[in-house]
């Protein structure tokens, strides 16, 4: 296949040239290009704030480029409109997947394109035959054209949209993140319909974070940075290494600065904690400059285990003490009043207010030691915000930018960098770096080795294993609710720690 991609006489389905994109105050595309061919997938790579999404949008005729050509199978092409680039053959599969919940999988399908019958009116037969063609032709088994979207899996519904698209005969299909929100099962499942798109001669683009899926799914990949054209590569002929590099424009050493620290006494003794259904008899320490790396499959109960020792649902049983004193924590106030403070997985809804400036989210949680007799002081709030933006290395114009408006891995460090207003001793960190580019991560975790050396515990629950094994001081398997096994640093490889979560008790060696 690989000498084939070398080997191309024909012209790229689908290629970008010198491509410009200017916004006010900001020039998110400079010279760009980019190809994808005919059965190929084509990865794009970049920090967020790269200008992915721009080009993306560009391609799927939502933006217009301010300069540059755009050219389907080797002729110029004005996409104009998401209409007119579906007509050339270009679909796109945004993360937030745009279907209708309440109509069936064939509705969905053909809206708009409907087979029509004599007289004008919908043709419901054909389209539900038509629908069981594409679902067959992706060997799609267990999903029937007239099941209702809304009660579908996320992995389903997107075989929907994928569906959707070919039944406009996409020729080049955009995925965007395609697996952020789906199971192992469904990634397995989701790979091997692009296997089958491409021996099809669908061309597509793969946009993704995860070094592991690119290395799998992808021919070729092509690297952004800062609006910029990196380079292009052979995916067999480059390394994750080389392609971070790329990325960020520096040699990263190590993705994981893990600095050793003097681990202290005890900030926090969990013992047999209950809350039902999730969370049974655990038990979990954590001590000062410590990383307690809590690993687990998703549904294993981690992050309900972390909103209970901050009090979102509090315990029904068990022994919680913080420094050594026995405290009951039954709300987020308490756990804050105690020195504890939580990260939340989902820092759209749960961390950060998108529609508030970057100021009034870092002063969120601080508001008390920043109000003088019931007003806030607004110089100290604006020097507290202008702190954590150096801080953390917040990429802003100013402090009283929108929040929403900032990339993945800046808005993450606002919510880090609200909690850590307050000066905690235990931090809770709950996917800390999901959805963020790789220079951003390693800031975070440059961050989180800098609070454990200044004696703040902390609490990591990842679904990423390489991340799990290089930024914890011991480990802990979460499944079903309960703590399955523990492994110190040392101990800690990714077949005993993989092994724990699947249920694998053979690999499992419990440090002492």
């Amino acid at each position: 296949m690989m000498g084939a991609l070398h080997a191309h006489p024909s012209p790229p389905l689908l290629a970008v040239e010198n491509i410009q994109k200017a916004f006010p105050g900001v020039r998110a595309l400079s010279g760009v290009a980019f190809e994808v061919r005919a059965g190929e997938v084509h990865a794009l790579l970049g920090e967020n704030g790269a200008g992915k999404s721009t080009l993306i949008k560009i391609i799927s005729g939502v933006y217009q480029p301010d300069s540059g050509n755009i050219l389907i199978d080797g002729r110029r092409t004005a996409l104009s409109s998401p209409d007119a680039a579906r007509r050339a053959g270009v679909a796109t599969i945004y993360q937030e997947l745009l279907l209708f919940p309440e109509l069936t999988v064939a509705e969905n399908i053909f809206l708009g394109h409907a087979p029509r019958a004599a007289g004008g009116r919908i043709d419901w037969r054909a389209m539900g035959a038509k629908a069981n063609a594409l679902l067959a032709s992706l060997d799609i088994r267990d999903l029937a054209a007239d099941q209702i979207v809304g009660t579908l899996s996320v992995g389903h519904r997107q075989r929907v949209e994928i569906l959707r698209a070919l039944s406009h005969d996409a020729r080049v299909l955009i995925m965007d993140e395609p697996t952020a929100a789906l199971t192992e099962a469904d990634v397995a499942r989701l790979f091997d319909i692009v296997r089958r798109l491409k021996a099809r001669g669908v061309g597509i683009v793969y946009i993704s974070h995860r070094m592991d899926e690119i290395f799998t799914i992808a021919d070729r990949v092509t690297v952004l940075r800062d609006g910029s054209y990196v380079g292009s590569k052979v995916v067999a002929d480059t390394s994750s290494g080389e392609l971070v590099q790329m990325m960020v424009g520096r040699r990263i050493e190590s993705l994981f600065p893990k600095i050793t620290v003097p681990i202290g006494a005890p900030i926090m003794e969990a013992r047999n904690i209950v809350r039902r259904p999730m969370t049974r008899r655990v038990s979990v320490t954590v001590r000062a400059g410590e990383i307690v790396g809590l690993a687990g499959l998703v549904g294993s109960g981690r992050s309900e285990l972390a909103q209970t020792l901050f009090g979102v649902t509090p315990a029904e049983s068990g022994d919680i003490r913080l420094t050594g004193r026995s405290v009951v924590i039954d709300s987020p106030e308490t756990a804050r009043a105690h020195g504890v403070a939580y990260v939340p997985e989902d820092r759209g809804s749960q961390g950060l207010i998108r529609a508030m400036s970057v100021l009034h989210n870092f002063s969120l949680a601080a508001l008390d030691g920043l109000s003088r007799r019931g007003f806030i002081d607004r110089p100290a709030e604006r020097r507290m915000a202008e702190d954590g933006v150096k801080r953390f290395s917040v990429k802003t114009n100013s402090v009283d930018e929108i929040a929403g408006r900032l990339s993945g891995g800046n808005q993450q460090k606002i919510v880090l960098g609200k909690w850590l207003a307050n000066n905690p001793k235990l931090l809770i960190l709950d996917e800390p770096t999901r959805g963020i580019d790789v220079g951003a991560k390693a800031e975070i975790y440059r961050l989180m080795g800098e609070l454990a050396a200044s004696g703040v515990a902390i609490l990591m629950i990842s679904s990423e294993l390489p991340e799990v094994l290089g930024m914890s001081d011991r480990v802990l398997v979460m499944r079903e609710g309960r703590i399955v096994a523990e492994f110190d640093r040392a101990h800690a490889s990714a077949e005993a720690v993989g092994g724990a979560m699947m249920g694998d008790n053979s690999r499992v060696e419990v440090a002492a």
